[in-house]
């Protein structure tokens, strides 16, 4: 088998147990890296410290990965200025947490044959969030509601 050192060396072609023995010599382990190779590869390493980096930088990993909620807010054509600011309120909120909101204008009867009313809201929601979210999927009709999604900016 082919052996490597501990800081990365060539030592070269030798037989298992003499490989073995230079490991204990040294006091790390033998562990093989590359089974399939011809001569299989190996290396003198710590393996317990080995394992311990690698789940350091997992957890490294972990950490900077960015998690988020999907937030709902739900509105409906006729809503009243004190309901629009208080529920505005509350999708501000939610994106300085670094959440995603989604926002819905639901249609029922014969709101359906109005649906600017909902264009006034999504349009005047998208000037009002500016400055903390960026409109990720623009408004559009699903079904009987009108939806738009903003993420938090930054």
């Amino acid at each position: 088998m082919r052996v490597i050192g501990a800081e990365g060396e060539q030592i070269g072609i030798m037989a298992t147990r003499d490989a073995l023995r230079l490991a204990e010599e040294k006091g790390c382990d033998l562990v093989e890296v590359s089974p399939n190779a011809k001569p299989p590869v190996c290396k003198i390493m710590d393996y317990g410290k080995y394992k311990y980096e690698l789940s350091k930088k997992a957890k490294d990993a972990k950490k900077k990965q960015r998690f988020w909620h999907l937030k709902e807010m739900r509105f409906r054509p006729k809503t009243e200025d004190h309901d629009y600011t208080f529920k505005m309120k509350h999708i501000r909120e939610f994106l300085a947490q670094g959440n995603k909101v989604k926002v819905f204008v639901e249609f029922r009867g014969r709101e359906m044959t109005h649906k600017e009313f909902g264009d006034k809201i999504m349009n005047k929601l998208q000037g009002d969030l500016t400055d903390v979210g960026i409109i990720e999927q623009k408004p559009k009709m699903e079904g009987r509601s009108l939806t738009m999604t903003v993420m938090p900016k930054g």
